[in-house]
């Protein structure tokens, strides 16, 4: 049976197929300490579906094993972060179209083939990084990869670069060896994060976290943690990019043929200047859509600000006077960051 499914499952695309039990994760106390000293901010969903994420067997009844699968999105091409330059940096995951949809349809494929395996009373219940459970804990479990210093899950096969998917089964399959942390005495990923967001090994406040901040943080971005953020307008890879597991990193067939290539290294001034329908239209089928518009272009103006030059300021006065404040605002805090640099402004 696990044979049959793990082939399945790379005849699809999937990079790797593992294994592991339905029982609660053995992190559950740190993830809950973790959520009571408010460290995942403003993620309110996190808190709101706490007993399931601890407890496979309130996210589907009688569940005895889970299947956890990866996908690699590593793309040797993407570029680094540039601070001499106007373009705007897009976490590597978000270059592509949405993996939701891409992994989703896939994933179903395989549920479905467990079903077809396992029999009638089998039932099985899948997710792409959008349900109640701990999947880095599941998939460390099932030997997939171990939880680095950065919190992030780190795989000897496919270094930082993956998405994590799985299929909760009421069917016993037997479960794989789980994997043992091999960070060492590195602590690169620590040095390279720009807001300490990690503020030990193995520990993250999403506060400080420039993923969180671009992404999760519907509100303005506090003003002291903007010039940390660089050009950086979805999404951070920072700390993972630092990880020396990446040099095991290699392309995954499921994902290449979905990279956006004009999300490599986007103008941040032509960005400014989209309004709702363009960013829908610009941002279909991409994970950049969640943060909205006016979310999307906060960050832009927090980009230009740090990296911008005078021929922003005409695009960043427009974005001042914006229907929406929070535009608005970043926008005006651009302005005067680039003012200060390029005409020497007192503080």
């Amino acid at each position: 049976m696990k044979s049959a499914i793990r082939q399945r499952a790379l005849e699809l695309g999937f990079d790797v197929c593992r294994f592991t039990t339905a029982a609660p994760p053995a992190s559950t106390g740190k993830f809950q300490d973790w959520l009571a000293q408010k460290k995942h901010g403003e993620m309110q969903w996190l808190e709101r579906n706490a007993e399931k994420r601890v407890e496979p067997q309130k996210v589907l009844a009688d569940s005895k094993s889970v299947i956890v699968l990866a996908a690699s999105y590593a793309n040797f091409k993407f570029q680094i972060s540039n601070f001499k330059s106007a373009t705007g940096v897009v976490a590597r995951y978000a270059q592509f179209s949405d993996y939701h949809n891409i992994l989703g349809e896939k994933l179903k494929l395989v549920a479905k083939f467990l079903d077809e395996l396992a029999g009638a009373n089998s039932r099985s219940l899948w997710y792409v990084d959008t349900g109640p459970i701990l999947e880095r804990d599941l998939a460390q479990r099932a030997g997939l990869g171990f939880a680095g210093k950065h919190t992030n899950l780190i795989s000897r096969e496919l270094g930082n670069w993956f998405f994590l998917a799985e299929i909760l089964t009421t069917f016993e399959l037997a479960p794989d060896a789980p994997e043992k942390n091999h960070c060492g005495q590195c602590t690169r990923c620590l040095t390279a994060c720009p807001t300490n967001a990690i503020t030990a090994p193995f520990q993250l406040d999403a506060r400080r976290c420039i993923s969180y901040l671009t992404i999760e943080l519907k509100g303005a971005i506090p003003e002291a943690l903007r010039p940390l953020i660089g050009n950086r307008i979805y999404g951070c890879d920072d700390c993972l990019a630092a990880c020396p597991w990446n040099r095991f990193a290699r392309e995954g067939k499921l994902m290449a043929p979905h990279a956006r290539k004009d999300l490599a290294a986007p103008d941040l001034i032509e960005l400014l200047s989209l309004d709702a329908v363009q960013f829908k239209s610009r941002f279909a089928n991409s994970p950049i859509l969640r943060t909205k518009r006016r979310g999307f272009l906060r960050n832009v103006c927090v980009a230009l600000g740090n990296v911008g030059d005078q021929t922003a300021l005409p695009a960043l006065q427009k974005a001042a006077i914006d229907p929406e404040p929070l535009i608005a605002e970043h926008a005006r805090w651009a302005i005067e960051q680039i003012q200060r640099r390029t005409l020497l402004l007192p503080d």
